[in-house]
């Protein structure tokens, strides 16, 4: 996705609802929640992602990055329909690796570590069709993410251009992504309309750009994938 048209998503992310519904009463919210990072899979990744690639000599599962995240928003609510948010969260992976028909001379493996982050900085717009605070509420809701990601593979590789040489190495990249979000869950109050309970699944899109200065084997990581996030809101 263009930066810009990006940037210009973000904005109105932002700044539509508000207009829209500027006569409506507003509250703020927070929310803190923990969840589940489930990576893009094999049969769906795209065709020039670097841990495809990888998977031609490695053995290792793309599900073997799947972990645990951290995420928090801060909401304003317009009336009792709509809600816009900023927010971030916190995801990091490393997944051993070894050569899948390479060892070494004495027959031990040849072993990497293969290691993911990203950190998304979100613009959402939800939507919740019924209900008010304090009742059970459906809701649904998508928005734009700055990804700003980070990819490394370290450890032991094989030059079969030299005859098999073995060598130490460390081959990392990093960037800024823009990426849309699509997000749907229920809200759960917890003994009012102050404190509630959030169960969300979020799918994210998004590709890095891989530089050939970082000398791994593509120039693309998708980054694309599916959260389940569980949270805890207070509303003030």
């Amino acid at each position: 996705m263009n930066k810009g048209f990006g940037i210009g998503l973000l904005a109105m992310a932002l700044l539509v609802p508000g207009a829209t519904v500027a006569t409506a009463q507003t509250t703020q919210s927070v929310n803190l929640g923990v969840g589940w990072f489930m990576l893009r899979g094999e049969e769906s990744r795209d065709a020039d992602d670097v841990l495809l690639e990888d998977l031609q000599s490695l053995a290792f599962d793309v599900s073997d990055f799947n972990g645990a995240l951290l995420n928090g928003e801060w909401l304003i609510a317009f009336g009792d329909r709509i809600e816009v948010g900023l927010g971030a969260g916190f995801y990091q992976r490393t997944v051993p690796s070894v050569y899948a028909n390479f060892v070494d001379a004495d027959g031990s493996e040849i072993e990497q570590d293969l290691k993911l982050r990203i950190v998304p900085v979100t613009a959402t717009v939800k939507f919740l069709p019924f209900g008010r605070p304090g009742d059970f509420q459906p809701y649904a809701g998508g928005g734009i993410a700055l990804l700003n990601w980070n990819y490394s593979e370290v450890g032991e590789f094989v030059d079969f251009f030299d005859g098999g040489t073995i060598f130490r190495d460390r081959y990392v990249a990093s960037g800024n992504t823009i990426a849309p979000i699509i997000f749907g869950g229920v809200r759960v109050p917890v003994g009012g309309d102050v404190f509630a309970v959030n169960g969300e699944i979020r799918w994210q899109g998004g590709k890095g750009d891989l530089p050939e200065s970082s000398g791994l084997l593509t120039d693309t990581l998708d980054l694309g994938g599916i959260s389940v996030i569980g949270s805890f809101q207070i509303r003030f």
